[in-house]
């Protein structure tokens, strides 16, 4: 009986400290196809600016180019107020379609 509690509990632990950690949220293919109505304004195959900032490598970067921190928080916040240009996108795109352009973001 013991042998079969030690496995239960570590597997509930890997799980519990994965969610803690913030897994992966998003599908990046899908990220990807919704991104195609970001990439009027900006690449992402460079870190050149187009309209936009380019963001190949953007979850690379130390700050966003507000001088925040580079983190899904801070680019959720970008996504969703917009500024310098670009609309918000807070009532247009649902928390899941910004969960997938944030993990496709974090593969450029």
């Amino acid at each position: 009986m013991m042998k079969m509690i030690a496995p239960v509990g570590i597997a509930a632990a890997l799980l519990a400290a994965n969610l803690l950690s913030g897994a992966q949220k998003g599908d990046a293919a899908k990220g990807k196809e919704t991104f195609e109505q970001c990439s009027v304004c900006h690449n992402a195959d460079s870190d050149e600016k187009k309209m936009g900032p380019g963001l190949k490598g953007l979850f690379k970067h130390d700050k966003l180019t507000n001088g925040k921190p580079v983190n899904e928080a801070n680019v959720r916040a970008v996504i969703n107020a917009g500024g310098n240009g670009m609309p918000a996108y807070e009532s247009i795109l649902s928390d899941e379609e910004k969960d997938n352009i944030i993990a496709y973001l974090k593969t450029l």
